[in-house]
């Protein structure tokens, strides 16, 4: 995935748009104010695939600028919250990454609405109408606080401006309720929660090493630690002593031992094991 984001980003790495996140927020800004000022205009906003196809294909970018809750001290509290994480994490990724990150929520967020479309289409036989409801930018909000407390799992926040908490804990909580709506939506909810999920799923599988967890490497981990094991402190001072079994001159006078040219240190290793030992590096 890496290398792919390199590609990309030296192709089209110069269309990125900095402060994206403080782009959001003014779209935020909007919502509210029709919201308060003329509310009927809401309703051309949704993300419908219905309309979408009937030519209303403004609707594709307005969803966006749908608030996420009715509350303006909400609002402003949640503005505030994201526009600092949204930064930390462009630093952290650079814009061309973090641009990447919200646009993938967004557009697999424009799929799922049209999945869902589609479904309701060949179960129902004829057009669905009022899915908007289930498309909002509320769940793409979330992912970008999980993609925050994945990179930064240790730092504090005061949860209500005086509870310290660590993110680790509170991307848990997220976590748990995101399960909970998973349970207690329809299935038409939970298309729309893992849609609007998969850009935070992509980026989190994408960043785990497992390599740890192949059969090759947990077999060469244990082995490793069995000929550990096999070294046991013997009595008396020796000359040679190899550091993967601790054999000792005196357990064979036919052994050789050599020191190792790659291994950080003084580790010397027996004839057994001088090249099939694991390199010791200390950085």
């Amino acid at each position: 995935m890496n290398h792919l984001l390199n590609k990309m980003e030296q192709k089209i790495g110069r269309y990125a748009i900095p402060n994206l996140i403080l782009w959001l927020l003014v779209g935020y800004a909007i919502g509210y104010t029709f919201m308060y000022l003329a509310p009927d205009i809401l309703t051309y906003m949704t993300l419908e695939p219905y309309y979408i196809m009937k030519g209303q294909v403004w609707r594709l970018i307005t969803w966006v600028l749908m608030p996420p809750d009715s509350s303006l001290l909400f609002a402003v509290i949640m503005m505030m919250f994201y526009f600092q994480l949204g930064q930390s994490l462009e630093r952290t990724w650079g814009t061309f990454r973090f641009n990447v990150y919200i646009f993938g929520g967004i557009i697999f967020t424009v799929i799922g609405a049209f999945l869902l479309y589609g479904i309701f289409y060949a179960v129902y036989g004829g057009p669905a109408v009022g899915m908007g409801a289930y498309f909002t930018t509320n769940y793409i909000n979330m992912a970008i606080f999980l993609a925050f407390a994945v990179c930064y799992p240790e730092m504090q926040v005061l949860l209500y401006f005086i509870i310290p908490i660590k993110m680790k804990w509170l991307a848990g909580v997220y976590g748990a309720l995101i399960l909970f709506s998973l349970v207690q939506e329809n299935w038409a909810g939970r298309v729309a929660i893992i849609m609007s999920f998969l850009n935070f799923l992509v980026f989190y599988f994408s960043t785990r090493d497992f390599r740890r967890i192949s059969p090759k490497e947990i077999h060469r981990r244990q082995t490793f630690k069995s000929q550990m094991r096999q070294s046991a402190p013997r009595a008396g001072v020796t000359k040679h002593k190899c550091a993967v079994c601790g054999r000792t001159e005196v357990d064979d006078p036919n052994l050789e031992f050599r020191f190792c040219s790659k291994c950080d240190g003084n580790y010397e290793y027996c004839q057994d094991h001088l090249f099939t030992h694991q390199h010791v590096y200390k950085s």
